[in-house]
């Protein structure tokens, strides 16, 4: 079984995605072998994300068992707190996606501060894209995040995104037991994925693709293909998100 911690419905206005209906999606799962995927909805993370997290649960209802949700929370809507709380008590949505550079505001912000406090309310996981060097969402802010929420499961998206923060993503992982580095992004490679877990350990990170934003059977390969042991690769395609998802109420 693989459960895919980081996916995306949708299209993206300004990235080519041959297919991004989830008809196609499911597809490829299938051929990979890929169970379930975590998801939320790009019109979500960009220009709408009421009408992207409505969006979310239709498609949720039309593959049943599929798809997880992560609803997205924008820090810029007056009525978020509201409106994530009701996605929340839906069945099938079991955290939150949050996307600091998208929405221009720090990971550590006070406009977040309602989801990780929702977050831990529902005792749900919080998914945030993480980007070493970035203004909003460098692994340092997600060490801020980590001590005012210690009860909050938090995934630092892409663990850092770049080669040259992986180092600081692993140091904060390493730190905060409620810190998991998912590992998906275009500049990861199987060999820093090795290292990676040579450094904090396969049990505290999880696989993730990104599609349909990247394709799932690169991601996917690089894990097949990493050098790691087949129980540390075991443990990132579906061990440690089990025992997060496992963790919920």
């Amino acid at each position: 079984m693989i459960i895919d911690a980081h996916g995306h419905l949708g299209s993206w206005f300004a990235f080519a995605i041959p297919d991004s209906s989830t008809a196609s999606l499911v597809r490829v799962m299938d051929r990979c072998g890929v169970a379930t995927m975590c998801v939320s909805h790009l019109l979500a993370i960009g220009p709408d994300s009421r009408a992207g997290n409505a969006l979310l649960l239709e498609e949720m209802a039309q593959h049943p068992g599929r798809f997880l949700g992560y609803a997205v929370f924008d820090p810029h809507d007056s009525e978020a707190v509201e409106r994530t709380a009701d996605l929340l008590a839906t069945s099938g949505v079991v955290g939150l996606k949050l996307h600091p550079d998208t929405h221009e505001h720090p990971v550590d912000g006070p406009g977040y501060e309602p989801a990780f406090k929702l977050a831990a309310e529902h005792g749900c996981i919080v998914l945030a894209h993480g980007m070493f060097g970035s203004p909003w969402c460098g692994p340092e802010r997600f060490a801020v995040v980590a001590t005012r929420h210690p009860s909050v499961e938090v995934l630092m998206g892409h663990a850092g995104l770049l080669p040259a923060g992986f180092p600081a993503a692993a140091e904060v992982a390493s730190q905060y037991p409620n810190v998991t580095l998912e590992v998906c992004g275009s500049r990861m490679t199987a060999r820093h994925l090795a290292w990676l877990v040579g450094k904090v350990g396969a049990d505290r990170m999880v696989f993730g693709s990104d599609a349909l934003f990247l394709d799932l059977r690169v991601g996917l390969g690089r894990v097949q293909l990493a050098p790691i042991s087949q129980p540390d690769r075991d443990q990132l395609l579906f061990g440690t998100m089990t025992r997060l998802l496992e963790g919920r109420p």
